[in-house]
């Protein structure tokens, strides 16, 4: 008789079954987080846009480019593609083994970590569809992710890009500068994403010192982007095997850093350069009635201003001026 918890059972044991459930990385949970928290409020934002009555192209504008270099300086921070390198190989699958490996070997070096990935037709009737993340963090962590992944037994062409970036003697010393670099690299992309939340918050209250705020924030994009190029290793990185060579370039995180960047510092900068010129103040959501008094140098911009005290601080202005 059979119960209700009897499906794949032999006996009365465990439930058995004759295929392997595991699956290879599909995605890097980091950038996935990211991506999804600024997508939910880019739609949050499109859905109460309608509303926008003033204004609708400059706040578009604004909240797009924000949400963009928000989006862009965390997905950098955690992402792996700030020096890649990927090239199809033909090496040993195990150490001191004659047995050939023929697949596509991908080295992506981040910040604090690399990710390594391996894949080939299926050998012996399994499949070969490898990625392993060693992270960089400590001084010595390095080495104890390659002496674990000589333990747990990793395909040979993973441990020979391992071996080479732990090595320090000499002239090797690959994995010590990928590390410098990533962490002035960090520091710089912290710095920009704390100017990016005082933007946000300047844009709301003082338009004008927002945008000079979202130059600077431009300003320490690319900063992060020169400070990782110029502590890159001298001399470039190559793994070589028997048919295959791994040479590394800038990834997708150098590129969107150097677009975001770009994007900031310009359109800021006019924003800024007309302010100035017009005596003109912005706010986020389109509210232009922040004007200056008649060339006087105020601080915050007048926002909300009854009339009556408007006109009232005018003639003031004018009385000094004329003084």
């Amino acid at each position: 008789m059979k119960g209700w918890f009897d499906a794949f059972r032999t006996d009365g044991g465990p439930t058995l079954y004759s295929h392997s459930n595991r699956t290879a990385v599909t995605g890097d949970t980091d950038l996935i987080t990211v991506f999804v928290v600024f997508g939910t409020l880019f739609i949050a934002f499109l859905i109460i846009y309608p509303g926008v009555r003033k204004e609708r192209v400059s706040t578009f504008m604004s909240v797009t480019l924000s949400l963009f270099v928000g989006s862009s300086i965390l997905a950098t921070q955690c992402g792996s593609g700030w020096h890649v390198a990927c090239s199809p190989i033909v090496s040993a699958y195990q150490a001191f083994s004659r047995e050939k490996i023929s697949g596509s070997l991908g080295a992506y070096i981040g910040l604090n970590h690399i990710n390594v990935t391996l894949t080939a037709p299926p050998i012996n009737g399994s499949d070969v569809n490898f990625n392993e993340r060693l992270s960089w963090s400590a001084p010595n962590e390095l080495q104890e992710r390659y002496r674990d992944a000589l333990y747990r037994g990793l395909p040979f062409p993973m441990l020979t890009v391992a071996e080479v970036l732990q090595l320090d003697q000499e002239g090797f010393a690959w994995g010590r500068n990928y590390r410098a670099a990533g962490y002035y690299t960090c520091a710089m992309l912290w710095a920009a994403f704390t100017s990016w939340l005082l933007m946000n918050i300047l844009l709301m209250v003082v338009p004008r010192y927002g945008a000079y705020t979202m130059v600077m924030t431009g300003l320490l994009v690319l900063g992060a982007d020169l400070t990782y190029l110029w502590l890159l290793p001298e001399a470039p990185l190559q793994v070589r095997f028997e048919v295959g060579i791994l040479k590394f370039e800038l990834g997708w995180c150098f590129w969107l850093n150097l677009i975001a960047g770009d994007s900031n510092c310009p359109t800021r900068t006019l924003a800024s350069s007309f302010d100035a010129r017009l005596c003109y103040r912005r706010s986020m959501f389109g509210d232009w009635s922040g004007h200056c008094l008649l060339g006087s140098r105020v601080s915050a911009p007048l926002l909300h201003y009854p009339r009556g005290r408007l006109r009232h601080a005018v003639r003031q202005a004018r009385h000094h001026r004329g003084q």
